[in-house]
């Protein structure tokens, strides 16, 4: 039986690329820098270029197929999951760190099928590095197999996580404190690369063991999710439940021992849904 989604990943990875190229020249030029949610949340002409090239490529080759979008969701498009075959796409993953020149910056390109991750691609633009994952086919970077970190001893390992752009004290004070009780687990360090999708290629590729977040969207993540899973680490909730793509919440790590052990340490704390209804997110 033919493979009905391998040309479909060979566009997603094409389509990555170029939009990576678009964000480094974009990066050789002064920055237009506009606002979200608050004045941390930001946004940028490119962030909305790329998303609209990466939405026109895909639309003109696969009709059919529904879009979940950072910027398009921002500008008031509903971010409601179907079974229908879906791209979730972030077209600049890091955009804090694409204003400063930081040089962690991600075009991140999930694909779920009947609300199932069948393929994820994060192309790493300014350090040309391309990552991929497919289900029950694995996961690459630059066409090398990536694979997690077999350690099991947390004070042995290196945790990633963010701070998120919600200023509000109560929250800030949370990400805090589980910082605090992590390091003082103790862990070798904690990480922050500023891009959900880095982080999540940094567990796949094992050079970290784990990557933690509450307030993170789907756009995020759905491609990093398949990448780590299929390098043979964990997904699942900071509470330790389920993984829920449209939660907010994420915990990705090498194995469960070492996410076993993390979550006994998150501060958890809500973060209002992706596909909230409308009225809740008034």
């Amino acid at each position: 039986m033919a493979d009905p989604w391998q040309s479909v990943m060979d566009h997603a990875v094409a389509v990555a690329r170029k939009a990576g190229e678009m964000i480094r020249e974009a990066l050789q030029s002064e920055v237009s820098i506009m606002h979200k949610s608050s004045s941390v949340d930001l946004v940028t002409k490119t962030d909305q270029q790329v998303e609209q090239f990466i939405f026109t490529s895909i639309r003109e080759k696969f009709p059919s197929h529904s879009f979940i979008g950072e910027e398009s969701v921002a500008a008031g498009q509903p971010c409601v999951l179907t079974d229908n075959p879906t791209w979730i796409i972030d077209p600049v993953d890091g955009t804090t760190n694409f204003v400063h020149g930081f040089p962690f910056v991600a075009v991140s390109i999930g694909f779920v099928v009947k609300k199932q991750p069948e393929f994820g691609v994060v192309y790493s633009c300014v350090e040309d590095k391309m990552y991929s994952g497919r289900k029950g086919k694995g996961a690459y970077c630059n066409g090398l197999p990536l694979q997690v970190s077999d350690q099991t001893d947390i004070s042995q390992s290196i945790i990633t996580c963010e701070m998120g752009s919600n200023r509000d004290p109560e929250v800030v004070d949370k990400i805090f404190s589980s910082m605090r009780k992590i390091l003082c687990i103790p862990v070798h360090g904690l990480r922050s690369a500023g891009t959900a999708a880095t982080n999540m290629s940094l567990v796949a590729s094992g050079v970290v063991e784990a990557y933690y977040e509450i307030g993170v969207h789907c756009w995020d993540i759905a491609a990093g999710a398949i990448i780590v899973t299929e390098a043979g680490g964990v997904m699942m909730d900071v509470d330790g439940g389920p993984f829920d793509l449209m939660s907010r919440r994420v915990l990705a790590a090498n194995n469960k021992t070492i996410a076993a052990r993390l979550v006994k340490e998150i501060d958890v704390f809500s973060a209002k849904r992706d596909d909230a209804p409308e009225e809740e997110s008034q």
